[in-house]
């Protein structure tokens, strides 16, 4: 199972839509609240260069948003 970490917000949708497409697929993945966690804001930040979210980190490689084709093409999902 790859390691995933999605870094993002409540108030986002495209957070909460990548989220939905990763559990619908049985991806477990690591939640992060960067608007509640500072040390994990800081840390996506310096990993991404990118302020908006979501981030996803899926085995050390970062995708910005949810790109879903790379994301796809990243876990092996053929839909």
């Amino acid at each position: 199972m790859p390691k995933i970490t999605v870094f993002s917000t409540p108030a986002c949708p495209y957070c909460v839509t990548l989220k939905e497409f990763l559990k619908e697929r049985n991806f477990e993945f690591e939640d992060v609240d960067v608007a509640e966690n500072a040390e994990a804001r800081e840390d996506m930040i310096k990993r991404s260069k990118q302020l908006g979210v979501p981030v996803v980190e899926i085995d050390n490689e970062i995708i910005i948003g949810f790109d879903k084709e790379k994301i796809s093409k990243l876990l092996n999902i053929k839909d």
